[in-house]
């Protein structure tokens, strides 16, 4: 393990303390989001989205402060993209992403330790989620969005999991892997909709980058969920302060 001493705050978030699994897997999904843009490089927001999510995502995983900063960037350029694609959830839920990257930098510094609810408080908070996403799908549905139901999953069970990620529950990672399944069949219908000529709402490229983005999300919330678990996102991931 190398020492945090020697170097400052910014490197020791990015650099020190990482296994070779956990570089290897960054690396693989930083350059599935280069490949989609060489792919249909239609929409460079997109791809800054995509990458910067990675990023975000993955410092977060390791328990770093300095994801906040990489994850105003990709909720700014997902704020765009989801207005384009009339995916009214999503972009309700990227501003509220936008306000709470400033607050999740606050609640870090003050707290160092992961934390995880009792049993039955679980439950609870499960089955608030699966209440909220019905009520958001009939809500989406009136305002004319674009596949509703899916677009609720985005839209209410994402606050519930960006809640308990900036309050560092380990329970947050469950939520944001049925999030990101939601959003992967989300942006590839949309995605195959473009491609067969049935919806010319948004950008290939756009929805491209987002079907590999939530791919690299869902690699990670999973693992994420094991790390928290394990206690290795404590201290910042062992980056120090």
């Amino acid at each position: 393990m190398e020492s945090t001493s020697q170097h400052g705050w910014v490197y020791n978030q990015l650099f020190t303390n990482w296994k070779k699994f956990e570089i290897c897997y960054i690396s693989i999904l930083l350059l599935l989001q280069l490949v989609v843009y060489a792919i249909e490089p239609d929409s460079p927001i997109g791809m800054i989205s995509g990458v910067a999510g990675v990023i975000a995502l993955v410092l977060g995983m390791k328990g770093r402060k300095i994801c906040f900063v990489f994850g105003t960037i990709q909720c700014l350029a997902m704020t765009y993209i989801a207005w384009i694609s009339h995916a009214y959830g999503s972009f309700a839920m990227d501003i509220i992403y936008v306000i709470s990257q400033p607050i999740g930098w606050v609640m870090w510094g003050k707290d160092q330790a992961t934390h995880s609810f009792e049993k039955s408080t679980r439950y609870k908070i499960f089955a608030g989620a699966f209440f909220a996403w019905i009520i958001g799908w009939i809500i989406l549905a009136e305002l004319e969005g674009q596949l509703p139901y899916f677009d609720s999953i985005n839209f209410v069970v994402s606050l519930i999991a960006q809640l308990l990620y900036i309050l560092k529950y380990k329970e947050n990672w469950s939520l944001w892997i049925v999030v990101n399944v939601a959003n992967l069949t989300y942006w590839t219908i949309l995605t195959v909709q473009m491609m067969s000529g049935a919806n010319e709402i948004g950008t290939m490229g756009a929805n491209m980058s987002q079907v590999a983005l939530q791919i690299a999300l869902l690699f990670n919330s999973v693992y994420a969920n094991k790390v928290w678990a394990s206690g290795e996102a404590d201290n910042e991931g062992g980056a120090g302060t």
